[in-house]
């Protein structure tokens, strides 16, 4: 029950360890951004190309995110990111994809 001792102010809002992971929110920022952008985006039929690639990059990031992330609260926020960027990614897909009729 030591962690019913500690005080709110000492509690940071990524790190449950107490410990800085500098990179890990770095990811995790990119991750929510580029998901947010992929998910308002995905509902445009014209703006597809970049609902398609905010999408994939946020996979991406999102996935190296989960892989070196250290604290739950990182994984948790990591998974939202993750689940509207491949929300994006695919309605980018469904509307033209990734490169919308340039190739073919």
């Amino acid at each position: 029950m030591a962690q019913a001792m500690r005080r709110q102010s000492d509690i940071s809002l990524f790190a449950t360890d107490g410990k800085p992971h500098p990179l890990q929110d770095t990811l995790l920022t990119i991750t929510l951004v580029l998901g947010a952008v992929a998910f308002v985006t995905g509902f445009f039929h014209n703006l597809h190309l970049l609902s398609s690639w905010t999408g994939l990059i946020g996979i991406l990031t999102g996935a190296y995110g989960q892989f070196i992330s250290v604290t739950t609260r990182e994984r948790f926020a990591l998974i939202i990111g993750l689940g509207a960027a491949a929300i994006g990614f695919f309605l980018g897909m469904a509307h033209g994809g990734l490169f919308g009729g340039w190739l073919g």
